[in-house]
């Protein structure tokens, strides 16, 4: 482990060699310099944890040091060090940025006390940018999966809403990643370094569904023992996910709407309003549309929520993206599961992308999952796949029904595999064993039309 480095500034050589002294076996790599300038370069050429600086020196001060330190090392914790009736340099260092300051002459148990809290300091801040840089990454939208053209216009959507304040309503079906967009669109946000919290308005009952969302004051119900923040004060100046949001009741529709216009909030309970600073994303796979002509869910909410709506396509609707999902998910359970690396047959992927995957998404990882688990060897196949996705998309019927003909099995086959390439008819031959000449000449005698752009030859 690399020692944690530490600077001392100082004019006085004497002081230097005391301070030195005073860190002495203490685990750190020490660093001295005379003057702010000599500093600075020692600051440019490593990676200073602390730096402890005299405020009174000659040239730079201690305080045009800090100000130009920060400037340059954004991390490097500053302690500063004043003498006798100086304490109000002391006082300005720390409100511009200093994490303390010590006074001559040093206490040594708490000189070293403090600038270990420094390092220590220094450390998790390093940490929790490397941490915020793992989490935006993940959720950046060019490293989520999915490259069709309907997840292409996801990303699109995502990269515009995502820096301003407006309210998004993500729709779509069970299973289609609402949750993790809407965690992109908090990471790629100002709000990033604030707090995101999902609330399932369908996993409280109506009873609760207030005192969760708004909080509640100590005796504004029986068991009301004390005090408590609802999700909208807890996600104050960060992100709150309403999943589900067409299951809300009335009741609480109207509260929220107040939220929305007022930006306020009132506990259950309470006689006074609360400011808060949230940005709501909402979430549903209900036809909110629908649910406003019938009466269950108020129109004039429904007008604020879709300011900027997303909606994720079904997965049979982007099944190009099912080998690279498939791929995904089984590389993240060969690793959750601590088991080898694992492959798809060629053929197992064609079964994957030919199934309906009503479950969507969270259906294929689900099965994938399952399969790590359950397979022996390293290949996945055909064969290990459950028989109803084996046996693929069959929202007509049974595709090899009794009784149909060789060319009406052709015809199916040939048109099931062109919607699971997505059209794309280079593939679809080559999955069907037939030269692409072919599969056109096919094709025409379906009566459907083709471009002759790719029509190759046999």
């Amino acid at each position: 482990m690399t020692e944690p480095i530490v600077m001392i500034v100082d004019d006085d050589d004497t002081e230097l060699d005391a301070m030195r002294r005073i860190f002495r076996n203490e685990g750190y790599r020490i660093l001295a310099a005379e003057n702010g300038d000599q500093a600075l370069r020692l600051l440019e050429e490593n990676d200073v944890a602390a730096l402890l600086t005299d405020l009174k020196m000659p040239g730079m001060d201690g305080q045009e040091l800090l100000r130009r330190a920060k400037e340059r090392c954004p991390d490097v914790q500053v302690i500063v060090i004043t003498g006798y009736g100086t304490i109000a340099g002391a006082v300005e260092a720390v409100q511009a940025g200093a994490v303390d300051f010590l006074e001559k002459p040093l206490n040594i148990a708490a000189t070293r006390l403090r600038v270990r809290k420094a390092v220590e300091r220094h450390d998790l801040v390093r940490r929790n940018s490397a941490l915020r840089e793992q989490v935006d990454d993940l959720y950046a939208p060019e490293n989520m999966i999915g490259r069709s053209p309907k997840m292409q216009e996801v990303y699109r959507k995502l990269r515009r809403v995502a820096p301003t304040s407006a309210t998004v309503l993500i729709l779509g079906e069970s299973g289609t990643g609402k949750e993790l967009v809407a965690r992109a669109i908090h990471a790629l946000s100002p709000r990033k370094d604030r707090r995101f919290l999902p609330f399932n308005c369908a996993a409280v009952t109506r009873e609760l569904v207030e005192s969760e969302l708004f909080g509640y004051n100590r005796g504004a119900f029986t068991g009301a023992s004390r005090d408590k923040p609802g999700y909208f004060e807890e996600a104050n100046g960060g992100t709150l996910l309403l999943d589900e949001i067409g299951e809300m009741t009335l009741e609480a529709q109207a509260k929220l709407l107040r939220v929305l216009e007022e930006r306020e909030i009132m506990r259950v309970g309470a006689t006074k309003a609360t400011p808060i600073d949230v940005r709501i994303v909402a979430a549903t796979n209900r036809n909110l549309r629908e649910a406003v002509q019938d009466g269950s869910f108020r129109e004039d909410l429904y007008h604020r929520l879709v300011v900027f709506p997303i909606e994720l396509p079904p997965l049979r609707e982007r099944r190009e993206d099912i080998p690279v999902l498939a791929e995904h998910f089984l590389k993240q359970a060969t690793q959750e599961y601590g088991s080898g690396p694992m492959r798809w047959d060629a053929d197992a992927l064609r079964q994957l992308q030919a199934y309906r995957w009503e479950g969507n998404v969270r259906e294929l990882r689900n099965l994938v999952f399952q399969l790590v688990l359950t397979v022996e060897g390293d290949t996945i196949r055909s064969s290990d796949l459950p028989a109803n996705v084996a046996i693929g998309d069959k929202p007509d019927g049974e595709l090899f029904r009794v009784g149909a003909s060789m060319d009406d099995l052709e015809r199916e086959a040939i048109l099931r595999t062109l919607e699971a390439t997505g059209g794309n008819k280079t593939q679809a031959a080559k999955m069907l064993g037939m030269a692409l000449r072919t599969l056109y000449r096919r094709l025409e005698s379906y009566g459907i039309a083709t471009s002759d752009a790719d029509s190759g030859s046999e």
